[in-house]
């Protein structure tokens, strides 16, 4: 079975807390896992989560700020300890390329792993690893308004055909002609008859998801929030810190959770959050003024599953 989950390493903004790691997002996505803004302690807290090195296919960094990259140090040096057998791409804004260089070359270790950069230049579809097979989505990256260069990701599956055992059997088509009818599109029966996908198969909606860390409100974080099954947004603030969150490049939790119900959001994760607010219930009480659906304001170590696919329209 497929296997469609975000699992949350750290949720702390710049100051981790006793309770809050750093970030570290990683999303499980069929035969993918995407390492999302490595922050530091990220290699212990994917021990504690039961994720390995091997597991990830790769790490998208938003931007250099430490407490969203200092720990690519550390998985890269694990990546190079556990052999692992397959390139990991690593994206970024290109103006961090200084800075990811540092970490990749910070301190001694025998280099086994192969680590792939993608610096970024700007909006558009990050390219797949150059020795795996194209994933059936598109990975897209998008400049945001932080204080410094930065990028949010949006993920997209197109939509597809859902094949119904029904129609299948009564066109007598089962075995291995069915995966043939879906690569091709078309078969010839036996008997000589041509079946057509279309009619043994109903729509498929496409799922998304989108990752957006720190930046104020602007256009493209509501691009990137637009209609996706699961968002994971920061909420550094409250809206009652609005004056800090402008100054600091940062969003509050009302300004997430607006975007997510303007755009029509299923599931809305809040995280990056402030060491001065002690109380979690804060955000979500902030948040519920204006969004009405599945919320999750985020702990260090928890799993959200993606939404079950939408009906076909």
């Amino acid at each position: 079975m497929s296997r469609r989950e975000l699992v949350v390493l750290g949720t702390a903004s710049m100051v981790p807390t006793r309770t809050r790691n750093h970030n570290g997002y990683v999303l499980f996505w069929d035969d993918e896992a995407i390492l999302f803004d490595p922050g530091e302690g990220t290699q212990r807290q994917m021990t504690l989560a039961g994720v390995s090195a091997t597991d990830l296919t790769r790490i998208a960094i938003t931007h250099l700020h430490g407490d969203h990259s200092l720990g690519l140090a550390g998985v890269a040096q694990r990546i190079s300890g556990d052999a692992v057998p397959h390139t990991v791409p690593v994206s970024y804004p290109a103006s961090g390329q200084r800075w990811v260089e540092h970490l990749l070359d910070a301190s001694a270790y025998r280099r086994q792993g192969s680590i792939e950069l993608q610096p970024l230049d700007g909006d558009g579809p990050v390219p797949p690893a150059a020795d795996r097979r194209t994933p059936g989505f598109t990975l897209r990256a998008r400049r945001i308004d932080h204080t410094i260069d930065a990028v949010g990701y949006r993920l997209d599956e197109p939509d597809g055909r859902r094949m119904d055992p029904d129609l299948l059997a009564r066109h007598g088509l089962a075995g291995p002609v069915v995966g043939q009818l879906q690569r091709d599109g078309v078969v010839v029966t036996a008997d000589g008859r041509t079946v057509t996908v279309e009619e043994v198969s109903g729509p498929r909606p496409g799922q998304s998801f989108a990752f957006v860390m720190d930046t104020r409100l602007c256009d493209a974080v509501r691009e990137l929030a637009d209609g996706v099954d699961l968002l994971v947004i920061e909420s550094t603030f409250l809206d009652r810190d609005l004056d800090q969150a402008e100054r600091w490049g940062h969003l509050t939790a009302y300004q997430a959770a607006k975007v997510a119900a303007e755009g029509g959001v299923r599931h809305l994760v809040l995280t990056h959050f402030s060491q001065r607010y002690s109380d979690p219930a804060e955000f979500e009480r902030e948040a519920r003024t204006v969004f009405d659906g599945e919320l999750t304001v985020a702990q260090d170590l928890d799993r959200v599953p993606v939404p079950p696919r939408r009906s076909a329209r």
